[in-house]
């Protein structure tokens, strides 16, 4: 706040800083992932790595990108040998995003996804894995902690007009606010847990998954089968959650094992089959074709600076208007030289350490400001 060329220091009192976080309802119907478009939203790259999914068909200038999917096989893979069709690519996803997510070991070497996020004490690893990035017009700066849901059809039907979503678990991040792990270099993640969404028993009790190695939260049993990262907005789906009990999956005998469709409308009878043969693109329609939906809430950070700038009674009375002066000397009034000098405040300038304007705040009119007067303006910087 400049007065006739001095200025008024800021003081630690008269600066404090607050963080807000925005978040936004993201709801994402099976129908926009597959079937309202036939496809045309569905971008498929030559290089044949992963595919795109847009609200509209893509060619449309009113489309947005979504998500993305791809799937990644470890080395340590039991499936992985040269013989999988594009081993390269798959292990080149693996490897890229467990980079990126993950880091390295003391040795230089990637590590793998771990199923548990306890990275040091080893445990059982995710080696065959979907991996979805979400897009950061929907994610923003992270995806809410606990709020992340998937329901995907496990059923053992390859019948795209329904009954392949007659049995469905529901994939989340339940218990994530208060349990979630910092070890990664994409920033925070949490563990996703699946639970039966259709067919469970009104106790709770699942009546499509195994109960072996479930963790108990609340009522309910949920099973570890995959991780989301928050600040990346990428989740990466363990392929247990299409596997049956006798694969080393999730699901109950009973339930039978997911069926899927290659680029030829073949079936493939195993999800380790599915893996083998088929391609990258044609795992991620697999996927793709059995989601059912998918909501989490995005999170907006905003960052806010609060400057109090004071003035007191003896302060800024005076116009920094140079018609205030006359001869070099400060006139009032021409009639009444002894009457109280008269300033409005119409301009407030923050300036650097060096005298140097770095933002200006305008009043929405001018201020009255005389030497009976005292005023605090609250002047907030959003970034």
């Amino acid at each position: 706040m400049a007065n006739v060329g001095a200025f008024k220091n800021l003081g630690e009192n008269d600066i404090v800083s607050t963080r807000t976080l925005l978040h936004e309802a993201i709801p994402l119907t099976g129908t926009i992932v597959s079937g309202t478009y036939n496809d045309n939203n569905i971008k498929f790259h030559t290089h044949g790595m992963f595919q795109t999914v847009y609200d509209y068909p893509y060619l449309s200038s009113s489309a947005n990108h979504i998500f993305d999917i791809t799937y990644g096989m470890s080395t340590k893979s039991a499936v992985y040998d040269t013989s999988v069709n594009q081993y390269k690519k798959k292990k080149n996803v693996y490897n890229q995003m467990a980079q990126i997510l993950v880091g390295y070991d003391v040795t230089g070497s990637v590590l793998e996804f771990d199923a548990d996020g306890n990275i040091l004490a080893g445990g059982d690893k995710l080696r065959d894995s979907f991996i979805i990035p979400f897009s950061r017009l929907l994610v923003k700066d992270e995806i809410k902690k606990e709020s992340f849901s998937m329901e995907l059809g496990i059923s053992s039907s390859v019948d795209y007009a329904g009954a392949l979503f007659n049995d469905r678990i529901t994939i989340s991040d339940v218990g994530a606010k208060n349990s979630y792990f910092v070890n990664s270099p994409a920033g925070e993640y949490g563990i996703l847990y699946a639970t039966a969404s259709a067919g469970q028993a009104a106790d709770g009790t699942d009546q499509l998954l195994k109960t072996a190695g479930a963790v108990e939260i609340g009522s309910y049993n949920y099973h570890p089968v995959g991780l989301i990262y928050y600040q990346a907005g990428i989740v990466v789906l363990s392929g247990s959650v299409f596997k049956d009990v006798a694969e080393g999956g999730i699901i109950t005998d009973a339930s039978g094992s997911c069926n899927f469709f290659d680029a030829n409308g073949n079936v493939s009878s195993s999800f380790d089959e599915m893996t083998d043969q088929f391609t990258i693109k044609t795992i991620g329609n697999n996927l793709r074709n059995r989601i059912y939906n998918i909501s989490f809430n995005n999170t907006t950070e905003l960052n806010s600076t609060i400057y109090f700038c004071r003035a007191n009674h003896n302060e800024f009375n005076y116009s920094t208007n140079p018609t205030y002066l006359s001869n070099s000397k400060i006139i009032v009034k021409d009639d009444n030289p002894s009457a109280d000098p008269v300033s409005y405040i119409t301009t407030i300038g923050l300036y650097s350490p060096n005298d140097e304007l770095m933002g200006v705040a305008k009043l929405s009119e001018p201020l009255k400001k005389t030497p009976s007067q005292e005023f605090t303006l609250r002047v907030r910087l959003d970034y």
